[in-house]
């Protein structure tokens, strides 16, 4: 019988003739390796489509708030990175990151708003 040997550290394989590797310490280590690059791309969107959802929320006081543009720009809010957009019959386009949402305004101003849910 051909000894079979782990891909991530070499040591030799024991147990099932279909197993792959010496353990699940080995096995998520490598599988961490194969996919580092697009998890990070993946983390980094996600961290910056949080962060975004956050600074909205924080700063949503009662159904609707209007803010300066320029408030969201030094809280660290990204406006380049969002879930969708909704356009009314109105032809207004809000941008939302998940639940929260904000619709640019003239003069700079941001009128931020959370989707009504139905429950």
């Amino acid at each position: 019988m051909e000894k079979r040997t782990c891909p991530e550290c070499g040591e030799i394989i024991k147990g099932r003739v279909d197993k792959k590797f010496c353990s699940d310490m080995c096995r998520n280590s490598f599988n961490n390796k194969i996919n580092s690059d697009t998890n990070n791309y993946v983390r980094n969107i996600n961290n910056f489509l949080r962060k975004n959802r956050r600074i909205l929320e924080e700063n949503l006081k009662g159904d609707t708030t209007k803010i300066a543009k320029q408030k969201l720009i030094d809280k660290g809010f990204n406006f380049n990175f969002y879930t969708n957009t909704i356009t009314t019959k109105n032809n207004h386009t809000y941008i939302y990151c998940y639940e929260f949402g904000y619709l640019p305004l003239e003069q700079e101003q941001i009128l931020i708003v959370k989707k009504k849910t139905d429950n």
